[in-house]
């Protein structure tokens, strides 16, 4: 399957160099650019990609804004965000993280790992390292979502005790791939748990998934 992308940078050349990189890919096409936050908004609800890759400082329209109307709560099938900045801040990560973004890149990442980054989100894994998911996660979680009563029972008893191995694995920030190497079970069988996890759990991505084991306690012993 081609991953389609859809590029917002105000900056030509990078824009250009983003484009070069993602086209070399045999399984990467760019549908389409932006050079601002309205024509982002705009080109993405139009063209429907896969995955937009957002710098936060956009004219008019900053990306985490751009990104709370294309991919926030509310918004039916949104694309993947990866957020791509010069300014590595908490408060940056924490903003995007909550506008509905699946991943955050600084802008002097090897385009590599770019690249890598946009197949990560793409299959639906948040990219965030596991210092990342510990030191601001962690330290937003409360604000990520909202915060409710405890519940009466323990929420994580709809989980399987294989499910909860991977829900903890996702909280430290492990891929699918690294789960599949930690619990020595192949990688489609990795995606079947989350997926399960996902449903049984009522979550949209991974990126909650982990903001849910913060909130909950269960991440306290990764």
């Amino acid at each position: 399957m081609t991953i389609r992308v859809v590029i917002c940078e105000d900056q030509e050349i990078v824009r250009t160099g983003y484009m070069t990189a993602f086209d070399a890919q045999p399984d990467m096409a760019v549908v389409g650019v932006a050079a601002d936050g309205p024509a982002a908004v705009e080109t993405v609800t139009a063209l429907k990609p896969d995955v937009v890759v957002m710098d936060i400082h956009m004219p008019l329209l900053d990306g985490i804004e751009v990104t709370r109307r294309i991919a926030g709560p509310g918004v039916v099938e949104p694309p993947k965000v990866l957020v791509v900045t010069t300014f590595n801040v908490d408060q940056y990560v924490y903003d995007a993280l909550r506008a509905g973004a699946s991943g955050f890149l600084l802008k002097d990442a090897p385009l590599l790992e770019l690249v890598n980054g946009v197949r990560t989100v793409a299959r639906g894994e948040s990219l965030l390292s596991p210092t990342v998911t510990r030191t601001l996660i962690g330290r937003f979680a409360d604000r990520l979502r909202p915060a409710s009563p405890a519940p009466a029972e323990d929420p994580l008893a709809v989980l399987a005790p294989r499910e909860r191995e991977v829900l903890r694995l996702i909280a430290r920030g492990l891929s699918n791939a690294e789960i599949a190497a930690e619990l020595v079970i192949s990688f489609e069988t990795v995606r079947t748990y989350v997926s399960r996890i996902l449903t049984k759990l009522d979550l949209r991505d991974r990126v909650q998934a982990v903001v849910f084991a913060y909130r909950t306690g269960f991440a306290d012993d990764t």
